[in-house]
């Protein structure tokens, strides 16, 4: 569960509450938990009890306003120590814009704000939107945290199980792979699935160019389960095509066609499902590139991808 702490002006300390109700699903399901100084308890020393969390919660929130930046403590002390744990990457710092003032300026003025564009979230016509950004803001840095020591326990897992004392404890040869044998069903599984990988990875890979490049649009239309066509346009006009289809030579590969087609007597290019002693693998016909070449899904993807863009890349 991740730790979040609010760095906040007692002037802001309405829509602080306004967005720890707002966090309150987070904090149900376990994600979250939540700390601001009106939960120091009578007795307790204030500036200790801060400098304890400032010190160990996991994300910090910081929320921006002109009294916040007026404030010594906040500005000085919490954000200073904030930006320090930030750059040392022992903590998420997130700057949350509560009204506007001049921040960009500010240390923090370099992070990703939220909500979005770092729009105030009081110039918002509807708060309640403007705070679920800001929650969803937080999801997803309480998932980055998560995965990073998901990642980290492996690492040390690995790094234990490969320790001196773990090899010399439990001795083995690393030389344990053996021939497989691989059959009709595992050869054709592997061609569905990689044509599976083929369509996404060109669905994803069109959207992306449309969105980095003015003036290019695209298209990509799964015809039914075995067969898509991709398109791509600029300023309207049709540049390059493509349809992709499982068969074509000995109908047990996955083809290419350089242009949109029901058909599939006709190719530019084949990929057979082939296997060694130990994998399944794709090779090309090599209509394209000379002689056939051994390929993974994502070389096959990248292969096919190839032969669509190069004619976008020379126009």
């Amino acid at each position: 569960m991740a730790s979040v702490f609010f760095s906040y002006s007692h002037a802001d300390e309405v829509l602080r509450d306004q967005l720890e109700k707002q966090l309150s699903l987070l904090k149900r399901q376990g994600v979250i938990q939540v700390w601001h100084d009106r939960r120091i308890g009578a007795g307790q020393e204030f500036a200790a009890v801060i400098d304890r969390h400032i010190e160990t919660d996991d994300i910090i929130l910081l929320l921006v306003s002109a009294d916040f930046l007026a404030s010594d403590y906040c500005y000085d002390i919490e954000m200073t120590r904030a930006m320090e744990r930030h750059e040392a990457g022992d903590a998420i710092v997130m700057p949350v814009i509560l009204r506007a003032c001049d921040w960009h300026g500010a240390p923090f003025g370099k992070l990703n704000a939220t909500p979005p564009d770092g729009k105030p979230i009081t110039q918002y016509p509807d708060r309640d939107q403007a705070l679920l950004e800001v929650a969803k803001s937080v999801r997803a840095a309480a998932n980055r945290l998560k995965t990073a020591a998901v990642r980290r326990e492996a690492v040390q897992s690995l790094a234990r199980s490969t320790s001196p004392a773990t090899r010399a404890s439990s001795p083995r040869s690393s030389n344990l792979r053996l021939a497989k044998d691989f059959t009709d069903r595992d050869r054709d599984q592997f061609k569905h699935e990689s044509f599976e990988y083929i369509a996404k990875f060109f669905k994803n890979s069109l959207q992306e160019l449309e969105r980095r490049n003015l003036g290019i649009e695209t298209d990509f239309r799964r015809i039914d389960a075995s067969r898509f066509t991709a398109a791509v346009y600029k300023s309207g006009r049709a540049i390059s095509r493509c349809t992709v289809f499982i068969g074509g030579i000995g109908a047990d590969g996955i083809a290419y066609l350089a242009s949109e087609s029901t058909e599939s007597n006709a190719m530019n290019e084949s990929l057979s499902v082939r296997n060694d002693e130990h994998d399944l693998y794709l090779k090309s016909l090599g209509m394209q590139r000379g002689s056939g070449t051994h390929l993974s899904q994502e070389g096959a993807a990248e292969y096919y991808w190839s032969m669509l863009i190069e004619r976008l890349q020379g126009s």
